[in-house]
């Protein structure tokens, strides 16, 4: 008589190891940084060949990268003008990223960034004799509120109607713009002075808390990419925002509403693209122009992009693009490259981002392993790239 068959024993499967949930991590983000920096030295290379009687330098993007590096962190002076230039792209790069978890595409950070402002120096202007623990907390609660509205409008109307939140967002950025325009051209605007701006938001301005204009909104910044960690992977709303990104229908039959999570969301990352307008506003210019702007909120996209939407990893990616901007002027004096050069290696970042999927297979970083909760088989996909939730 023949021994019963016994099935052999399933093998376990160790969990990896830090070094190995870094590199799934951190490779990606590393590798095209590296790929968009040779690509930056090789059109400084031969944007230089153009100059007719130039030699011909392959130093010339050391130089050049030496002194963005410089300007970047050099000194205690550059390093606070880099977290000062990094700030708002924290508040945005969350903004996005936040978006990104539920499966939306918040491309409308621009307009939520202004109309922040634009609450916060209305709220700024009118508290800016009173004491400043009562008209900082409220002008940047007036900013919060406005950018949420903003982000509300997309929101609701992607819920109710189907409007999808890349078409509605985009024409908002423009209606933003023309409304700033035209309060700061008309009841905003300083009486008989040469060109439209606002009075000064005064006592409503964040105080300086490092070095010379390192502002509050620094510190603001980290508290709040901790507080987003925590509310995406330790809140039961967080859970439900994860899983409305992966699979709504599936949320839907467990009891979630994908419709008033969609809002909330939406709400949400425009409260924080509005905070990032919010930390310009009362942090560096403390009042506003008519053609008040810059690229924050589409460099908020490539942010979130590089840090695969992780709110903890959205602070070093912020850092990086505000050290750009920061060493940017450094470069240009020292080595002649013009500081559009910055703008360059962004865009080339965003398109590597792009082709990350085959970076990945590449680099052999895939996703990662379900967990014992089941948290982490949830994937949701966002800009052309599968992001582990």
């Amino acid at each position: 008589m023949s021994a019963p068959l016994v099935p052999a024993p399933t093998p376990v499967r160790r969990p990896p190891g830090l070094a190995s949930r870094v590199w799934s991590v951190a490779a990606v983000p590393l590798v095209v940084t590296v790929l968009s920096v040779l690509v930056g030295a090789a059109i400084i290379v031969f944007s230089e060949l153009l100059v007719p009687g130039h030699p011909f330098d392959l130093g010339l993007p050391l130089v050049a990268y030496s002194a963005l590096l410089s300007g970047a962190v050099g000194n205690p002076d550059a390093i606070v003008s880099t977290l000062v230039y990094s700030t708002p792209l924290v508040f945005g790069g969350l903004a996005v990223g936040f978006g990104f978890k539920a499966g939306l595409f918040n491309i409308g950070a621009q307009g939520q960034f202004l109309v922040g402002a634009l609450g916060a120096v209305m709220a700024g202007v009118a508290l800016a004799d009173a004491p400043a623990p009562i008209a900082i907390p409220l002008a940047a609660l007036a900013g919060i509120i406005a950018g949420g509205i903003w982000g509300f409008i997309p929101g609701f109307l992607k819920a109710v109607s189907g409007a999808h939140e890349v078409v509605s967002t985009i024409m908002l950025n423009y209606v933003a713009v023309q409304l700033l325009a035209a309060l700061v051209s008309g009841p905003l605007k300083v009486p008989r002075s040469p060109s439209p701006v606002t009075f000064d938001v005064g006592n409503a301005a964040f105080p300086i808390i490092l070095g010379r204009n390192g502002h509050l909104g620094i510190a603001l910044a980290l508290l709040a990419a901790i507080f987003v960690w925590w509310l995406l992977y330790r809140t039961t709303w967080g859970f439900e925002v994860r899983a409305v990104g992966a699979n709504p229908d599936a949320a839907r039959y467990a009891g979630m509403r994908p419709k008033l999570i969609t809002i909330a969301t939406m709400t949400f990352s425009g409260a924080l693209a509005g905070l990032a307008g919010t930390s310009v506003l009362l942090g560096v210019t403390h009042s506003m122009t008519s053609s008040f702007g810059t690229t924050v909120g589409f460099d908020s996209i490539a942010v979130a992009l590089l840090a695969r939407s992780n709110p903890l990893v959205i602070l070093p990616a912020a850092l990086l693009f505000g050290g750009m901007r920061a060493g940017a002027g450094l470069m240009q004096i020292k080595a002649q490259i013009p500081v559009e050069l910055v703008d360059v290696l962004q865009a080339t970042i965003l398109l590597f981002l792009v082709a990350s999927p085959v970076l990945r297979r590449v680099l052999r970083t895939g996703g990662r392993r379900a967990g014992p909760t089941g948290v982490d088989t949830i994937v949701a996909s966002t800009g052309g790239e599968a992001v582990a939730i």
